[in-house]
């Protein structure tokens, strides 16, 4: 017989907060055990996690949101890609899309066909063979349709959102399933003598115990750093960036379909359109500016006015030496923060509660469990961590002193074997079902100006000739998808609009 969890307790609201508490309330329907949340109003969240991946489709399915009502709620936008300006060097730009490049041919991916042609002058733009970079150019979008094999069946997207409104939103959710919601501040941390925790004081006096504690606490990691001292795994030798200045503006004409991310002298400038306001922020480093001069910066490049004060965040990249220790597991920025380059904070907090219910522990909890668990998250943020570094590192920007620091730092020895495989032959190997698929990376790595110096060989059993129909039908089949797709504020004001039932 199975000695069960008898009472989670979940410290701290915002998107981490609320999303476990939200998915522990549906899956666990209050009947398995006591779900509790303590958060404050008193302390703020981030709050600016508002782009998402592709991969959030899981999380609202597996806690059964309706798309519409979630959008409208959270006066949210689609998202079918990521474009970055000025990373390659000044006056760059390219798309990190959503969904298929291409088509694949004879079990070779399409790219390698592409690289070939395009090395001979005979292939178009990479736009132009994605449905989502061309849609994103056009500002058009739609959901997948039954379609047969056109492009139109499988269309993949995220969303931009309000972080304040989809916590909001979920803690309404999570309530209505048996989440119950305690208002106070931890004074102190209560410890058996194992140092497992056993119970929270908060400042009122109060007590409150449980089995299984999740830190959902932010940057201050409570539980899992403050009591229990796990140690931190500082990243910032690599992704040198550790403030943003936010800000939010009005909205200028309609909503794109994509995030923007901008590269500055110093780091780089995110823009979130949403259906009430633009989300903006400048993620930079101390090192090579000032506060002020980030927060000129980002004032000077907004497509409306500012409609708040700026606010700094700082922050250390890294992840924690462990997720998981004793019964205490950390959620969010509590477990690390890996800037919000390609949209991966909330992706992360879904991928640890999806793990959560993996190895959801019993009394006693076993030691195996939470080690395989620690190992997996680390291999998750290390693998999303050498992505993030190839932005920063595949670059002729030499213009500035952080850049000249970027291009030239030494980077971890898996992504340098990454690299010299691309450079030589166009290859890319992706590792254990590691976050970024092979597409993610050939975009990145060809949009910051690494041409690999060859291809696959069996590229070469077809004709020049039967290679360009190939790609030239491929081109008139996006080209006629993308024709066929709304723009994307006639599709929100025709499904989602926030106001509208």
């Amino acid at each position: 017989m199975i000695n069960k969890i008898k009472k989670i307790i979940i410290l701290g609201g915002g998107s981490a907060g609320w999303m476990t508490a939200a998915a522990l309330g549906k899956v666990l329907k209050n009947r398995y055990c006591e779900i509790q949340l303590i958060e404050s109003d008193d302390i703020g969240t981030v709050g600016v996690g508002e782009a998402t991946i592709p991969q959030i489709m899981l999380y609202n399915d597996l806690i059964g949101l309706d798309e519409n009502e979630f959008m409208r709620r959270t006066q949210a936008t689609f998202k079918l890609g990521i474009e970055f300006v000025n990373w390659s060097e000044i006056g760059s730009r390219y798309y990190h899309a959503f969904g298929e490049v291409g088509k694949n041919m004879e079990g070779i991916q399409f790219y390698h066909y592409w690289l070939k042609m395009r090395a001979l002058g005979k292939a178009a733009p990479l736009d132009e063979y994605t449905l989502s970079s061309l849609a994103c150019n056009e500002q058009r979008f739609m959901r997948s349709i039954d379609a047969g094999h056109s492009p139109l069946s499988n269309i993949a997207y995220a969303f931009h959102f309000d972080a304040g409104l989809f916590a909001r939103y979920l803690r309404e959710l999570a309530e209505g399933w048996g989440v119950r919601r305690t208002e106070g501040q931890v004074e102190q941390v209560l410890q058996h003598d194992n140092g497992f925790v056993r119970g929270l004081q908060l400042t009122d006096g109060t007590v409150h115990d449980a089995d299984f504690f999740i830190d959902c606490s932010g940057f201050r990691g409570v539980l899992i750093e403050q009591a229990l001292k796990t140690g931190y795994d500082d990243w910032s030798h690599w992704l040198p960036c550790d403030r943003a200045i936010a800000v939010p503006c009005a909205s200028a004409g309609e909503p794109l379909p994509y995030t923007r991310a901008t590269a500055h002298s110093a780091g780089w400038q995110w823009r979130i359109p949403l259906q009430h306001r633009i989300g903006n922020g400048h993620v930079f480093s101390s090192k090579f500016m000032s506060s002020d001069e980030a927060t000129a910066i980002l004032l000077q490049n907004l497509d409306g006015a500012a409609l708040a004060e700026p606010r700094e965040i700082r922050f250390v990249t890294g992840k924690r030496k462990q997720f998981w220790k004793n019964n205490v597991l950390a959620v969010g920025l509590s477990g690390g923060f890996m800037e919000p380059l390609e949209s991966t904070s909330l992706h992360l907090i879904q991928a640890t509660i999806a793990k959560m219910f993996s190895f959801f522990p019993q009394q006693g909890f076993s030691q195996a469990d939470i080690d395989e668990f620690n190992r997996q998250m680390a291999f998750d943020y290390e693998r999303i961590r050498d992505f993030l570094i190839l932005h920063y590192h595949a670059t002729q920007r030499n213009d500035s002193p952080f850049w000249q620091y970027c291009r030239t730092m030494a980077v971890p020895a898996e992504l340098t074997q990454k690299l010299q495989q691309f450079r030589a032959s166009g290859r890319i190997f992706r590792h254990n079902n590691e976050m970024f698929s092979d597409l993610s990376w050939f975009e990145v790595m060809y949009g910051q100006g690494i041409v690999p110096d060859g291809y696959h060989p069996l590229v070469d059993m077809f004709s020049e000739q039967e290679v360009q129909g190939r790609l030239d039908s491929i081109r008139q089949v996006i080209r006629k998808s993308v024709d066929y797709m709304p723009s994307h504020q006639q599709f929100i004001n025709e499904h989602c609009k926030a106001g509208r039932s």
